[in-house]
């Protein structure tokens, strides 16, 4: 997709809406130098995200409190320059202070911590009696040609393998529900020991990181309420395994790393970059075969840190599928985010892939945000049944359940081509999708994904 890229967010109202780990990674350049028409969003209070043109020293500290910002924790260093989430010391609101930060000499950029909500709604209570259409094709039994024929790709073994990775930034998820365990990560990095075995600053990350809650229980849903079931649901999608009597995922073989930063109140900008921060160490560090990245969430503004966080990832060969969102509107005329950075100007070539969601008849979806030129593809996501806790299934809607079905499209192109890029793995998605009259016009492909198409 196309989204402008700015230098200075500036805010002009407050929108109604919807450091343990350094990073390093090739200098980005100056930031561009105009702010985009963001779409509404909340921020955290008291709270902002700061790029420094340098590290964090004693002399830094102290430019920073006479500014009226405390530093609470580095997010990111890249090119020895800190990416922080800092305290307003000062009394001023959150657009006073990105305003006063921008100005200084001291700061690449400032700008909101940015809050973000999952794209889901339930709407009710597998395969053979038809439920699970999204995993349908025109030749399969059940049929349905508006499915994402996945089913049409198992028919000629292609089943996924344990050997591609998929990381989920969402809620955490049940990693041992019935139809998960068998895909569900266990870190061989990091044993269970008290330690930070790998020195990535997260100790016993054995099944990935909370950073939500800033611990390594990634799931909470029998400790913390009715937590984590949008995260099982989208797990259940890309990966729910064949043969376990309930739902099956577009990869019957895939394995899946939780990166948990939405909580009861949903999430922040810079937990958001740990996160995705999080998958590209695992990658670059331990040689992990990620490919993919869903992120079925949206809802902030434009977000400079978090868009840097994403290149990394691109330029580790990651993509980052997105939402597109559930406000029902174009996202040409009013970007969304995080489904409208385009990565290309600085990864050179486009890792997000923004996802529509159809029905079973193959109609966009009445809530689903769509955009010619910045929404790339449609896929199931009405009436989605899939995996939520306590063992149990659930039906959602949302453009958070299409985004998963192109998250295990990705994930399962890259098990029968070893070794493929990921510009290669989102051509041959894109290319591949089948033209659809409710998608043309509202989407750059025009057409829905085809998981039997390549």
């Amino acid at each position: 997709m196309n989204a402008r890229l700015p230098l200075l967010l500036t805010l002009t109202a407050l929108l109604a809406a919807c450091g343990q780990s350094p990073t390093t990674a090739p200098d980005l350049g100056a930031a561009p130098d105009s702010a985009p028409v963001t779409a509404a969003g909340q921020f955290e209070a008291g709270e902002v995200i700061v790029q420094l043109r340098g590290g964090l020293n004693a002399q830094a500290l102290g430019a920073l409190s006479s500014l009226g910002v405390q530093s609470l924790e580095t997010l990111a260093t890249v090119n020895g320059a800190a990416l922080l989430r800092a305290q307003i010391t000062d009394g001023q609101s959150v657009t006073a202070k990105v305003a006063q930060l921008s100005q200084s000499a001291l700061v690449r950029f400032a700008e909101p911590n940015w809050i973000y909500q999952h794209q889901a709604t339930p709407s009710d209570l597998y395969y053979t009696n038809g439920t699970l259409w999204g995993m349908a094709g025109d030749a399969s039994t059940p049929a349905n040609a508006y499915g994402s024929q996945a089913a049409e790709a198992w028919a000629r073994g292609s089943v996924g393998s344990d050997g591609v990775y998929v990381g989920i930034i969402d809620e955490g998820y049940q990693f041992d529900h019935p139809d998960l365990k068998g895909n569900a990560w266990l870190n061989p990095f990091d044993p269970a020991d008290g330690r930070d075995n790998d020195g990535n600053g997260y100790v016993d990350d054995t099944r990935g990181w909370d950073f939500a809650n800033r611990d390594n229980t990634v799931y909470d849903g029998g400790t913390r309420g009715s937590q984590d079931a949008h995260g099982t649901h989208v797990a259940g999608t890309i990966g729910g395994t064949a043969n376990d009597g309930g739902v099956v995922g577009v990869n019957h073989n895939v394995t899946m790393i939780s990166g948990k930063f939405l909580g009861r109140r949903g999430g922040s900008t810079a937990d958001a970059i740990k996160a995705v921060d999080y998958f590209t160490d695992l990658k670059t560090r331990h040689g992990l075969n990620i490919v993919a990245t869903n992120n079925s969430w949206g809802g902030g503004g434009y977000s400079q840190a978090l868009y840097e966080a994403i290149v990394r990832g691109a330029k580790a060969n990651i993509l980052f599928i997105a939402a597109a969102g559930n406000s029902g509107t174009d996202n040409d005329a009013a970007a969304s985010y995080p489904s409208n950075y385009d990565t290309t100007a600085a990864a050179g070539y486009d890792a997000v892939i923004a996802v529509a969601a159809i029905d079973k008849a193959g109609a966009l979806a009445s809530f689903s945000q769509y955009g010619r030129t910045s929404v790339d593809i449609g896929a199931p996501g009405v009436a989605i049944m899939s995996s939520v806790p306590y063992n149990s299934y659930s039906s959602y809607n949302g453009t958070s359940m299409a985004t998963p079905h192109v998250a295990g499209a990705a994930a399962l192109y890259a098990s029968t081509h070893p070794g493929a890029s990921a510009q290669s793995i989102r051509a041959a998605i894109l290319g591949s999708a089948v033209p659809t009259a409710s998608l043309s016009g509202k989407t750059v492909t025009g057409g829905r994904l085809n998981v039997s198409g390549f």
